[in-house]
């Protein structure tokens, strides 16, 4: 009889290589993508972690020896033969982001789930829709939660790649979910704008237990059923952000299957992520001891609201 491979957290959706831009100087070849930052920051936190991506053969071998070391379980990791892997540019000019995808993996589909696939808690999140409701349904069955990043969900490509923000309501997807976690802005996307706590209770309705909105330097909001937090960010000098909202609910979730309060993963999450953002790609995660000390001072400062 085969071994079941059972972990504390399955990452599904795109590696990316990205090339980051600031102040007109490139920055190139970066790790990155969910699969990066929140496995690696849930990881640190002591999870057994492993992935489900798509990658194309130009994907650097260093990249998956960086991911084995650091305690990744790469099973999950197909890499297709003349294909690309995903690539954005990210420009950062006047502080905000302009996203360009310059290449695309393949979709993940069905037979990239490893048929003995158990996992206390699966992580979806696209970077460019790569992920479709049988998926989605079928990873619902091998997990006790399945959270949802929908970045890649609410973005819409122009014809030279640049990214848009577009509407995206998939009741199919949605109502699958025990935990989401999105931006500000990804959360309007769904649920438009004003009448914020009416727009949480309607996504509790669906069958949403926790709901996380992440707000950047401001910190976070956490809606447990219904009841409303919000959670400080730790302050920082912030060199690079991105990958910071990955690596927040990467080690959420690792606290969470440890049956961890809500409200308090949210404050490993925060903490997690300030470590994130002070350095460029991803270099820098605190580990356990460091992330719990910061997720403490985190924890002092939390009000519901």
């Amino acid at each position: 009889m085969r071994d079941i491979s059972f972990y504390d957290l399955v990452v599904v959706g795109h590696f990316a290589i990205d090339i980051i831009v600031k102040n007109g100087e490139a920055m190139g070849g970066a790790l990155g993508g969910p699969p990066t930052y929140a496995s690696l920051a849930a990881s640190k936190m002591g999870a057994k972690v492993s992935i489900i991506s798509k990658v194309g053969d130009d994907f650097p071998e260093e990249h998956i020896k960086f991911l084995s070391e650091n305690g990744i379980d790469l099973t999950g990791l197909k890499v297709v033969k003349d294909a690309r892997t995903t690539n954005y540019v990210l420009a950062y000019e006047d502080g905000e982001r302009k996203l360009v995808l310059k290449a695309r993996a393949p979709d993940i589909a069905l037979e990239d789930i490893p048929p003995d696939l158990v996992a206390r808690s699966v992580l979806l999140a696209p970077i460019a829709g790569e992920i479709g409701s049988p998926v989605v349904a079928e990873l619902r069955r091998r997990t006790e939660c399945l959270c949802l990043d929908p970045q890649g969900f609410v973005r819409k490509f122009l014809d030279d790649g640049t990214v848009v923000l577009t509407n995206w309501f998939d009741r199919s997807i949605l109502s699958n979910v025990d935990i989401l976690k999105a931006s500000m802005r990804e959360y309007e996307c769904i649920m438009g704008r004003g009448r914020f706590r009416e727009g949480l209770r309607r996504l509790h309705r669906l069958g949403i237990s926790i709901i996380v909105i992440t707000l950047g330097e401001e910190g976070s909001i956490i809606s447990v059923r219904n009841r409303l937090y919000a959670i400080p960010s730790y302050q920082v000098k912030a060199v690079e952000t991105t990958g910071a909202g990955d690596a927040y609910i990467g080690a959420f979730l690792a606290e969470y299957a440890r049956g961890e309060d809500p409200v308090w993963c949210a404050c490993v999450g925060s903490a997690a992520a300030s470590f994130t953002v002070e350095d460029f790609g991803p270099r820098r995660f605190g580990d356990r001891e460091g992330v719990v000390k910061r997720a403490q001072e985190i924890y002092e400062n939390v009000v519901e609201v």
